[in-house]
Order: structure tokens, then sequence, then C-alpha cells
């Protein structure tokens, strides 16, 4: 398969369809359905849903125990069947079927020109303005029967589970309208038994507030299912003699809107989206209590199995990725993120010091983003505490390579907070120790190596510890989870090491909108803000290797690669475990255009970036060595620090534990195979 077919990384396209219901004829629906099959699979669907009882229309009444209606359902549905022998997608549409002596409210899945199998409802609901069981037998319980109409045979009951030969992880399991809303749901038994794609067909006429129901039964059952959920409801042309019909189409995944449709449309509508089947298959194989609650129910079903044939080629992206997946593009749920990220992990330091009965936090501020937020959190916990702001003891600690911006904006910021600051200058003490231990740039070469950085790393750490242990306090670290993730931190006597790390589960990508929104919610004074202004406009720098004048100082990002970059692949690798290829695909849609998708709010337009695949490639590369086959010791150290993210921790007693001998081969080895250069 080309690299550039969703196919090729576990993506599976589906689709919630609603046509325009002719009422109790069987024959103009059928028509209608065959129409949106034919464009779903123009759009290389793989699974497509239509509406509960499409085939004769939902509110038809004592119509639906008329032979002459039942007859011409089962000749719509063997056109359907006929017409779809040339068709990729597999299509699920609504019917009611005679089966034994009773007729039942069923769900027909069709695919290449067969009938796969026939679910019944299992819940029927008869009252209010339902009267189902008027109509209809329930089909709960029914397994390992078969049915036969207009001359097609297929499986019935439901116990069946429809699972694709070709594309991994694609389960599908059908359940219709009321049996979404009771208690214990068919779709979580069929969850529990494999099924990735939960399906729900449905009639379920419009009331205020009832669309708010259906997405919230919707959403929690992707999420608790650990499933897509693709939901499509009845809509115009449905009969209005007592009722009305909005068409609502929304696909889940694993509790995530990925797409909804526009509610009442007085034509039909199609609405797409691409799942992500190894995401699902993921988050099961890590939540052990799903298989566990599996192994309690002891379900058993039928598997019927088929093959889609996708297509191998680039088919586009239907999903939203964004770019930061650590910071939401969406304004209000950003606000939510920034409130909890800067709580929690006040709320961690506040803790630590009232466990402790410590009275005074020691913080080194450089004037960059990090040491800058973990200033403002350390100031808000010992205000929290009842503690003077004197009680923050704050040292800018200028080196060899100090910037006198960065220096300007550390001291500006350490005096509008109150804190008790002082400059503690390091050169001195750090070209006496390179002298010690004969380093050249002791005997004045300009020599800017490794152990010339560290040199002034370990130092303004030494000088931190040392000088808690003066004046009672603690050592609050400011190294944040992406320099922990590529090692980008000098080990023990560093910047590794505090004795507690306020911004350890915090990328680099989220910490400027934690400033922003520390500045936009007003937690400190107008000349504190005007500060923190300043700051984010920085150039991220660990300021540790002397430039000459005009040229630009030392970049973190030269090295490592884009923080947004290698924040994207920390959270795709450490949340869900994905293969660096399927990382790569997805980067490359996020990030190869920088005006389609969304930015988070207020991220400057001059920092707005596009990546193609090989740059993107070049990066996963550092990522995945240095990652992988690196920096694993220093985390197997690291202080405690709260976890903030969903998207994980690095903390050996949390998220993540990995051996520190480990190799990267496996996952260097993926992106050789699978990624072109």
């Amino acid at each position: 398969m080309s690299f550039h077919s969703i196919y090729a990384h576990g993506f599976a396209r589906v689709a919630a369809c609603v046509t325009t219901s002719h009422v109790a004829d069987p024959a103009a629906n059928a028509k209608a359905v065959m129409a949106a099959a034919k464009n779903c699979d123009a759009q290389s669907v793989a699974v497509a849903v239509f509406p509960e009882l499409c085939l004769s229309g939902y509110a038809i009444e004592d119509l639906v125990k008329q032979d002459p209606l039942l007859d011409a359902v089962e000749r719509g549905l063997a056109s359907i069947v006929e017409a779809s022998a040339a068709l990729m997608t597999v299509l699920i549409v609504g019917a009611p079927l005679r089966f034994g002596n009773r007729i039942y409210n069923c769900a027909v899945v069709i695919h290449r020109g067969n009938v796969l199998g026939v679910v019944p409802k299992s819940y029927l609901p008869t009252y209010r303005e339902f009267y189902e069981g008027r109509h209809f037998a329930s089909g709960a319980g029914i397994a390992g029967e078969a049915i036969a109409f207009g001359g097609l045979h297929a499986p019935f009951g439901a116990d069946l589970l429809f699972a694709a030969e070709d594309v991994p992880g694609l389960t599908i399991g059908v359940e219709i309208c009321e049996d979404m809303w009771i208690p214990v749901t068919p779709a979580s038994e069929l969850a529990l038994a494999g099924a990735s794609v939960l399906i729900n067909l449905s009639g379920s006429p419009i009331t205020i507030g009832r669309a708010r129901s259906r997405a919230l039964l919707c959403q929690s059952t992707s999420a608790r299912c650990l499933a897509a959920y693709v939901y499509s409801a009845a809509g115009a042309g449905e009969s209005t003699t007592d009722l009305a019909w909005d068409g609502q189409t929304s696909i889940y995944e694993n509790g995530v809107l990925l797409a909804e449709g526009e509610r009442f449309r007085q034509d039909g509508q199609i609405t797409l989206a691409d799942v992500d089947l190894d995401l699902l298959r993921q988050e099961r194989a890590l939540m052990g209590t799903f298989d566990d609650n599996r192994r309690q129910r002891g379900g058993s079903f039928r598997k019927v199995t088929f093959a889609v044939t996708p297509p191998a080629t680039d088919i586009g992206f239907l999903r939203k990725i964004e770019r930061f997946p650590f910071v939401p593009s969406d304004e209000s749920l950003l606000e939510q993120d920034c409130y909890e990220a800067y709580n929690i992990q006040v709320a961690g330091l506040v803790q630590r010091m009232r466990a402790t009965g410590t009275k005074r936090v020691v913080i080194g501020v450089s004037g960059g983003l990090d040491s800058t937020h973990a200033l403002i959190v350390a100031a808000k916990a010992v205000d929290l505490l009842g503690l003077p702001r004197e009680n923050i003891l704050a040292y800018t600690m200028p080196g060899f390579a100090t910037g006198s911006e960065s220096k300007t904006n550390a001291l500006a910021l350490m005096k509008a907070l109150q804190t008790n600051w002082q400059e503690l200058d390091i050169r001195t003490t750090a070209t006496q120790m390179l002298k010690d231990i004969g380093h050249p740039f002791g005997k004045g070469e300009k020599v800017y190596d490794v152990t010339f950085e560290n040199v002034q790393a370990g130092l303004r750490t030494d000088y931190l510890f040392r000088l808690a242990n003066h004046h009672g306090g603690i050592v609050i670290g400011t190294g944040d989870l992406s320099e922990l993730a590529l090692g980008w931190c000098t080990y023990g006597v560093g910047d590794q090491m505090a004795h507690y790390n306020v911004n350890a589960g915090v990328p680099k990508t989220l910490i400027q909108h934690l400033i922003r929104w520390v500045i936009a919610s007003k937690q400190f004074s107008g000349d504190v803000n005007g500060t923190l202004t300043s700051i984010l406009s920085a150039e991220i720098s660990p300021e540790l290797v002397p430039v000459k004048p005009g040229e630009k100082p030392q970049s973190t990002e030269a090295s490592v690669g884009p923080y947004e970059l290698q924040d994207f692949n920390l959270f795709y690798t450490l949340r869900f475990g994905l293969r660096p290829s399927k990382i790569a695909f997805m980067a490359f849609q996020a990030w190869k255009d920088v005006a389609e998708g969304e930015w988070p709010p207020a991220f400057p337009a001059d920092q707005r970036r596009a990546y193609d695949l090989p740059e993107i490639r070049r990066w996963l590369e550092v990522f995945l060595r240095r990652f992988f086959a690196f920096s694993q010791f220093k985390r197997s150290a690291m202080p405690n620090g709260p976890k903030v993210s969903a998207g994980g921790s690095l903390s050996p007693r949390g998220d993540w534990r990995a051996p520190s001998d480990s190799s990267a081969a496996a996952w260097l080895e993926d992106l050789e195979r699978n990624v072109p250069k």
C-alpha cells in the first residue's frame, strides 16, 4: 500500500447516512439507499449505516404488519444486495422482516452481493410516543438462527459480529435505537466480544433536548466500550402525523466526537470520518480491566468474516488531527485545560510543602519559559499556604552565554513577584572548575563542548541545593516533560534533579499557553503580566555557548528538533504506543499546510510553520533515538512531580516504566521500512 493510504496505517473510513424517507414505499427507499451507497463506495468507505426501518419508514404504525409492505421490503433488500456486488462498502440497513411467527425490527448487513447477517432489535420501546411492542417481537436472546427472505439466506440473531479479514481491527457490532438507552446495552456485550466499530440504526423522533441525550449516550458508549460509535437517526420524509425528525448523525471514537451532520436537513446526507482502529486496540490492551470485564461476562457470539479490499492509494484523510495534541485548538477546552494544569501543579507543591513542613522554596530563574512558569506556580503555592512571597528564594545565575534580554526578564519577574531574589554569577567558579579538571577553556581556549555546558548547568543546581540546605528550603525543579522525553537535561547535579519538580508533567508546547492563561485570568498584578508577555516572545535557548555579536544564540530546537513536532511524537508514543510510521503519517496530515486545520487560540501568526515529510521523518528519527535508546536513565531517577496531562507522564513510578539500556532498533526499523525519505 501507498504510505499515504489511510488503510496502510490502521484507519478505516465509516459513514452515517440519512436518506430522504418515502413513507411505506420500499422501492423508493431502496433506490435512495443505493444512491448513498454508491457515493460511499466512491469515497472508499468501509462501513455505512442507515436509519432504523429505513426501507419501510419508521412511523408507519400498523402498515408494517401488511404483507404487501413486507413483500416490497424484501424486494427492496434484494435490489440493494444485487447492486452492492460491485461496492467495497459494508451497508447496514434497517428493515422489518418476518421470522418464525413474528415480525422483527432488523439491521441487515450487506456486502458485495451477500447478506452477511441480520440483527434483530432487542429492546422495544412501548411507552409515551412509542408503540413498537404492538408490531415487533424482541430479538433479545435469539442466537444461532438463520433467516431466509426473498431468496436470500443469512445468519439471524443478536449474537452476530462482522469481522474484516483484510482491515486489521475492523469488527462491527450492531444495535438498534432503544438498545442504547438501557442500563446494560447490547453494544457493551458486543464490544467485550471484540467489536471495535459499534453501529446504531435509529428512528428516534426529535423532541426538545433529545439530540443532546443521544449525543451523551453515543459519547459515553464509545468511551466505556473503547470503541467507535456510528449513529444515524431518521430524518426528512418520515411521517409527521404525530412526530418530527431531525436526521441526527454522529461518529464518536473513544469518547471523542469525530464528525456530526447537520440536523433538520430536507435532503439526505452522509457524515464521514476515519476511525483509528490501532488506537482502539491499544487502548483495550492497555486497560486491562476491559478484558477482565470480558471474562466476567462470558457471552458467546458468532463471527461472520468478509473482505473489504480497501484501496491502496491516497484517498485523503477525513479526521481532525491537532497539531498540538497536548494543546486543544478549541478555546474553551484550552482554557479548561490550562486552569486544571496550573492548579494541579500548584496543588502538588502545596501538599509537598505542607507534608514536609517546608516554609521556603529555592528556585533558579533564567528568564526562559520553564523557570518562569515554575516561579509563578511557586508564587501561587506560597500564597495559598499563607506564606510571604519573601519565602521564595529566587536566583538568577548568569553564565558565559547568558543574554541580556533573558537576564533582564528574570530580574524583572523576580522583583515583580516580590520574591527574595539574588544574582549569583557562576562564571568565576565555572572557570576554576574547568581549569581544575584540565579543560581547554580553563587555559583560555574557546572550546565549547558538552563538558563546558554541563559545568554551568551543574554549578547552578549545586548552588541551589546548598542554598536550600542553608535556608531550610526545597529546590523546585523547572525542567519540563518534553526535555525529559528527549533527555535534554543535565543528569544528577544538573537541571534533571530537584527536591520537587512542578513542571515534570507539562510538555513544552503547553507551557506558553499556561503562561498566557495566567496573564488572561489575572492571577498576578499588571507588572508581572507585562514581564510574562515579554518572556513569551523569546526564543528557546539553553544559553550555555557564547556567540559573537550579531550571531544567533544557541538554539535548543536546532539540536533536538522543533518542540512542536517532538511533542507530537511524544504524545502518540507515550499515550497510544503507535508505530513511528503511523505517527509520521499523522504528523504529515497535521503539519503539511499552514492554512489547513485550526491553530490554538492566540498562537502567533509569525510562528506558524509547516513541515514536509522528509523533515518530519528526520526529527522523528532523532526522537526515537533519544527517547528509546538514550535518555531513559535520566527519567529512571527523576524527582517527584505531579502528572498533569492525560497524554501521560514519564515518572518511573507512574505512566512510564522502561529499562535504561534498551534498544531503539525496532522503532527505527519501522521508520526505515515504512516511511519514505
